[in-house]
């Protein structure tokens, strides 16, 4: 069946007051089709949708939805049902949402919660915002270090259905100290009155509730886990990070940065108003234009040797455009970099001089390519010359400072995408006809 043919046979049912038929679609359909169907629905029709759900399939379809769809399904169900579905949302997620209320929302459905939800939920809110502590859920199962094998499985009968996941079993001391950790695997092969404390591994590898998110996924793909322990002072464990959670960190990360490489400000999708995303964009492009302007002087101070040699703006474009554009090459490839490698000082300097190395390759290819048709072109070995000599030391130039910047943000603790594409083509424009009108004012008398 179709999505439309769907969407067609659910307004029929919710047309008809059809509960029974509604429910036996829904079973079949995991929440974020539920969540799809929901987002399709024509908005007349999405409050009704909302009442054939029960309150479990409610708090999975509010889990799935954008933050701005979960604040209105909210308002929509009202105080008292919103807070029985946030009793049943993930607590990261639950904190995370709460974060985009005002305070008096805030404590209005908190107060409304159990007891042991909102409590969980106001311990995650005061971690920072895209830390581990934020992130982390407090679903998970611990085990004490003198439990036998069978203590184990008993408990985890009592908790395995509100853990978020049981791949990993950890062990704690009588402190709530992270002691050991046991795999599943290890626990179904185990006998039963084995000692957790014989079975469990003592290297545990773990993180600080405040590291930041990005540093967790690295984390979590430098090791290859299903799910990472988040402690405290005193390695006092206080939850857990799921894979699940930290894929989600990283398409939020990798979309910030392509919003920063694009200097297009604050998030912009397919629903978002021409004014809105106009006035995210204008900041950047205002900025850059009056940057831009610089490059329009250089080209006035340099009027004279253009009259002479008309020849030399026929080349201006191509010339700015190749160092913006390797520029950016070596940006993106320094950024994606960062997310993935660890920094010292020799893998800065090796960077640098394998991409001043690239920069040589590239400009002598290109230069020599550009300087012979130029020759061809107008018959003259200096315009020649003087094309490709630029050439080559703009692009040089252009894949150093596509290199350089965003290392220097970096080691600043400045976001380095914050180096955007169009940032590092302004400033590589301006250096590109500063060298260009450089070496021809020196060749001029060849030129002529």
């Amino acid at each position: 069946m179709s999505d439309d043919q769907l969407n067609l046979k659910i307004i029929k049912f919710i047309k008809e007051t059809n509960r029974k038929e509604i429910q036996a679609i829904l079973d079949e359909l995991h929440p974020y089709d539920i969540a799809k169907l929901y987002k399709d629905l024509p908005r007349k029709h999405r409050y009704k949708f909302l009442l054939f759900l029960t309150i479990e399939q409610l708090a999975y379809l509010t889990s799935e939805l954008g933050t701005k769809d979960q604040i209105d399904i909210l308002h929509q169900l009202g105080v008292e049902n919103s807070s029985k579905v946030m009793d049943l949302m993930d607590n990261d997620d639950l904190a995370n949402l709460l974060h985009e209320l005002g305070a008096d929302n805030i404590e209005n459905f908190l107060s409304r919660m159990k007891q042991e939800e909102s409590q969980a939920v106001q311990n995650l809110m005061k971690y920072p915002p895209e830390t581990a502590g934020r992130i982390m859920t407090n679903r998970y199962v611990w085990i004490p270090f003198h439990y036998t094998v069978q203590d184990v499985v008993d408990k985890l009968r009592s908790f395995a259905e509100i853990a978020e996941t049981i791949n990993y079993l950890y062990v704690i001391d009588d402190q709530k100290r992270l002691v050991g950790v046991i795999s599943y695997r290890d626990l179904i092969l185990a006998r039963s009155d084995e000692k957790v404390a014989d079975l469990m591994y003592s290297r545990v590898i773990s993180v600080p509730a405040t590291m930041d998110q990005e540093e967790v996924a690295r984390v979590i793909e430098r090791y290859d886990f299903l799910a990472v322990p988040v402690v405290e002072h005193d390695n006092v464990l206080v939850g857990i990070i799921t894979v699940d959670d930290i894929v989600d960190v990283v398409i939020s990360e990798a979309n910030e940065d392509i919003e920063k490489l694009s200097a297009a400000g604050k998030a912009i999708d397919f629903d978002t108003k021409a004014w809105t995303a106009a006035f995210r964009r204008l900041p950047w492009l205002i900025l850059l234009l009056i940057i831009g302007l610089l490059s329009g002087s250089i080209i006035s101070g340099f009027e004279e040797t253009l009259t002479k040699v008309v020849a030399l703006a026929f080349f201006m474009p191509m010339i700015a455009g190749m160092t913006g554009n390797t520029g950016t090459q070596s940006l993106a490839v320094v950024v994606r970099g960062l997310i993935t490698r660890e920094l010292d000082k020799k893998t800065v300097l090796r960077l640098i001089l394998r991409e001043f190395g690239v920069g040589i390759i590239i400009g002598f290819t290109c230069g020599i390519l550009i300087a012979g048709i130029a020759y061809v072109w107008q018959g003259n070995p200096v315009l020649g010359l003087v094309v490709g000599c630029s050439l080559l030391a703009t692009l040089i130039i252009g894949t150093l400072a596509g290199t350089v910047i965003p290392l220097l943000l970096y080691k600043f603790n400045v976001d380095p995408a914050v180096a955007s594409g169009p940032l590092i083509t302004t400033i590589n424009d301006i250096l590109s006809l500063l060298i260009y009108f450089g070496i021809a004012s020196v060749f001029i008398s060849y030129l002529v």
